[in-house]
């Protein structure tokens, strides 16, 4: 498809004011590694408590887990689940909206992959051009 005509494509989309801020405010959900990082973990294994999420992200603090994790739920992406003991268990999981937007992830995945020779090449005759 040419690059014209898939751009009258985009361009003929409906274009809604709410809708287009609940996109801004998903993709800056998003756009930070750490929620990516969540995603991708508990697309991975179902449920997972507070220690494991914080282990198989490496690097990240527990405030900024407990802040990623807390946004998530508040947008829906993920269900906290308390049970009543001591200590206290906590899991998490994402919810079937969570679930596709990981699925949604998966097509950026798949283009990245698909295009990753042409976006090396792009980018060192970037170099190359800018070196001079």
């Amino acid at each position: 498809m040419s690059a014209d005509k898939l751009r009258a494509e985009l361009n003929a989309l409906p274009c809604d004011p709410a809708v287009d801020r609940l996109v801004e405010e998903i993709i800056g959900r998003v756009a930070d590694k750490w929620t990516m990082l969540l995603i991708e973990i508990l697309t991975e294994h179902d449920c997972a408590r507070f220690g494991e999420l914080s282990r198989a992200c490496t690097g990240i603090s527990q405030k900024m887990l407990t802040q990623t994790l807390r946004a998530m739920e508040r947008d829906g992406l993920v269900s906290r689940k308390v049970y009543p003991v001591v200590p206290p268990k906590v899991e998490y999981r994402l919810t079937e909206l969570g679930l596709g937007l990981s699925k949604a992830f998966c097509g950026v995945w798949l283009w990245a992959e698909k295009n990753y020779d042409t976006i090396e090449r792009a980018r060192k005759d970037f170099e190359a051009r800018t070196i001079d």
